[in-house]
Parts: C-alpha cells; sequence; structure tokens
C-alpha cells in the first residue's frame, strides 16, 4: 500500500466506516470518498464528506476491493493524509495546553502496523500526548495502521523523527524522564510513573536498541510466568500506559 500512497502524491487510504467517519470528524482532508454500499452510517459519512467539499464516487464492490487491497473497507473508503506528522515539541505543548506533565509513548522500530495502530489507540485512550517514531523502520502512517487504531491516529499528535536518540535528548532537556522497557528492570507496578515520562517501547523480536537502551533513566518490567519470555509489543505498551494512567489519576 506504500506504493498506492506514493501515487497519490503522498496521500493515504482510510478503509473502513469507522475510520473514515473518525477522519471527517476531525476535521482531516478528504480528497474523494469511495462507496459501493448503503445504509448505516454511509448517508451520516457522504453528508459530513459533501460538507467538507470532498468528491464523492459510487463504485462498484469490485473496484473498491481493489483500491483497498483486500483490506475490509465495510463499501467506503477514502483518499487523503491517512494523519499529520507533528515535531516533539507540538507534543510538549500538548502536555502544557492540558496542564499536565507530558506523558509521550516512543516506539523504536515497531515495524508491525497493527502493532503500531493498537499502540497509537491505547496511547490515546490512556490519554497521552503523543506518540514518536523513527522514520526508518517503522511502520508509518498508511491505512493499515490508521484502521487498526480505530481512528485515533486522527486525534494523536505523532512525531516521525530521523534521529531517536536526538529526540530523546529534546525530550529530557525539556525534564521528560525516559523509561525503558525490559526484563532487566524493575517491577512496573512498584515504579512512580506520576511525573514527566516517555515510556519506550522496543521491536517486536529484538527489544530496544543498544543505543535507546543506554539513553533510557530508568528500567521497566512486566512479571512472566509461563514459558514464553515476551509479550507482543503492543499489549505490553497497553499494560504499561494503563499502569501509568493508574497511577496519574490518583488523588
Amino acid at each position: 500500500m506504500e506504493g498506492k500512497n506514493d501515487t497519490a502524491g503522498g496521500r493515504g487510504l482510510i478503509v473502513g466506516r469507522n475510520p473514515v467517519l473518525e477522519a471527517l470528524r476531525s476535521g482531516r482532508q478528504i480528497d474523494t470518498l469511495y462507496i459501493s454500499g448503503e445504509g448505516g452510517s454511509i448517508p451520516l459519512i457522504c453528508a459530513l464528506a459533501k460538507e467538507k467539499g470532498a468528491v464523492i464516487k459510487q463504485v462498484s464492490p469490485k473496484k473498491l476491493d481493489q483500491l483497498s487491497n483486500g483490506a475490509s473497507h465495510q463499501g467506503v473508503a477514502a483518499l487523503g493524509s491517512c494523519a499529520e506528522y507533528c515535531e516533539v515539541s507540538d507534543i510538549l505543548k500538548e502536555a502544557e495546553a492540558r496542564g499536565e506533565k507530558p506523558f509521550i509513548i516512543i516506539c523504536d522500530e515497531i515495524e508491525d502496523p497493527h502493532n503500531l495502530g493498537a499502540i497509537i489507540r491505547t496511547a490515546e485512550c490512556a490519554g497521552a500526548h503523543g506518540v514518536i517514531i523513527p522514520k526508518r523502520r517503522s511502520a508509518a502512517l498508511g491505512e493499515t495502521v490508521y484502521k487498526t487504531s480505530a481512528g485515533a491516529a486522527s486525534y494523536v499528535k505523532i512525531a516521525r523523527v530521523s534521529n531517536l536518540s536526538s529526540a530523546i535528548d529534546e525530550l529530557k532537556q525539556a525534564g521528560v524522564w525516559i523509561y525503558g522497557t525490559d526484563a532487566s528492570g524493575e517491577d512496573y507496578t512498584k515504579t512512580d510513573l506520576t511525573g514527566a515520562i516517555a515510556l519506550v517501547i522496543g521491536s517486536e523480536g529484538f527489544g530496544m536498541g543498544r543505543l535507546i537502551s543506554e539513553k533510557c533513566d530508568f528500567m521497566l518490567r512486566l512479571p512472566l510466568k509461563g514459558k514464553i519470555t515476551s509479550l507482543n509489543a503492543s499489549v505490553a505498551a497497553g499494560i504499561f500506559m494503563y499502569e501509568a494512567l493508574r497511577q496519574r489519576s490518583e488523588p
């Protein structure tokens, strides 16, 4: 699907009723809406798209299957930007605007778009101020990420940086403590996560890279009682994020 994004001038194809609806509601620019069904939320989607000046095209189910490359489109797809990237400073400003201490998620080489989408979705639900991803060796904000995030990519600030190590330095200069995730760390429930924090989630197969690991101020670990020695990256991220939310929500 990256090829489709390239040929569309950098735009992304958003697939499925809920992701398209959330994109329209969030104010994201939609150029063309493709429809091959009716009923349910489709009339609302068409009304919002028309209101925003999008071109609405009725197409055959076969055509929509081709456009969505086999993804479950539910009779709806939209061509536009899947999400806009921001700067790290924008994430810090978001925390300031909310009157909260920064709560940021750093994805270190999360290459599976389903995992990245799930992490973004959980980050939005847990109240994180933003997600930082590297430009290389990472899933980008294509339609799979957007759909897996259930539209959360329209609301969470996402910074895509060329150098993750430099981004971490920028966070540290702003007073943010960096928490890595590794089996050698402290029990995540016994660590204070109420301050200005950034949680680093390592790659699916290898965890955090050495340079990023060395940048961390603290290490957190999850208890594992079975024979498998690691959790899926998005599952682990969700556990850490909700522990941080639990602590930060206590009076």
